[in-house]
């Protein structure tokens, strides 16, 4: 019997075999746990390392070898009307949730001279409202003492300074926020959040250069791997975390700033 069996896991942000959000999914599935993961094609091809087409339906299937029940839905999280029904398309296909792992992210290069009001507010939409707004959907399902996970993905915006990523480290500075409020709120339902920021991760928007500049920031001679962060979150959905929330985890193989 697997740490997660007969849970189901909601997350976010899944779409790339080689993100973070696909290492999620392969993990907890691993365990035993049922999966529901979202994807958003067009924001992954806007990006300069893409994705292939048919990777949503190739981590299905690979995630349905683990013999737990999957299901997946294309997405757009900035959009807020999509956000009141998730919980239930979910909850009609699967069941009720588990665990709740807000992966998705909204990141582009932006610094005091090229942020917009538009920029700004994508990355408000994705990183903060769908964030709070699913958590929220979720723990009302819960009642005193039944227990949950939210796991949120954060970075290193106050581990030191992140030039060029403005927008994206201030709204990921709201979700630490949240994660620290919420947690309190949630407690006598049994849930903990907490959140975890994986450091550098390579999951495919690494180029060479970038690699050799980072490398010997990183005491163990490497940048992080999707299965790094993954595994911490298993653990934090599972029963040997109840004690844990309210917590930022930096989990980042001791990069150096």
């Amino acid at each position: 019997m697997g740490l997660l069996t007969g849970k189901l896991a909601i997350i976010t942000g899944a779409g790339r075999l080689n993100g973070i959000g696909a290492a999620i999914c392969r993990e907890l599935a691993e365990n035993g746990c049922s999966i529901f993961f979202t994807y958003w094609t067009a924001y992954d091809n806007s990006m300069p390392w893409k994705s292939e087409p048919d990777e949503p339906v190739e981590l299905k299937e690979e995630l349905e070898r683990f013999d737990v029940k999957v299901a997946s839905l294309e997405v757009d999280l900035s959009q807020p009307e999509v956000l009141s029904s998730l919980l239930e398309q979910v909850e009609n296909e699967l069941g009720q949730p588990d665990i709740l792992v807000n992966n998705a992210a909204y990141s582009t290069d932006t610094d005091y001279s090229t942020l917009t009001i538009e920029g700004l507010d994508r990355h408000y939409r994705v990183n903060v409202l769908a964030t709070t707004i699913l958590s929220s959907s979720f723990a009302k399902r819960f009642t005193k003492g039944s227990g949950g996970r939210i796991i949120n993905l954060t970075s290193g915006q106050f581990k030191g300074p992140m030039p060029g990523e403005l927008a994206y480290a201030t709204t990921k500075g709201a979700v630490d926020a949240l994660t620290i409020t919420l947690s309190a709120e949630v407690a006598p339902l049994g849930i903990t959040v907490n959140a975890v920021n994986p450091g550098p991760t390579d999951s495919g928007w690494m180029t060479p250069d970038i690699q050799d500049a980072l490398q010997p920031r990183f005491p163990f001679g490497r940048a992080g791997e999707p299965k790094d962060a993954a595994k911490l979150v298993k653990f934090l959905a599972s029963d040997d975390a109840a004690w844990i929330t309210g917590q930022i985890l930096h989990s980042e193989g001791g990069f150096e700033r």
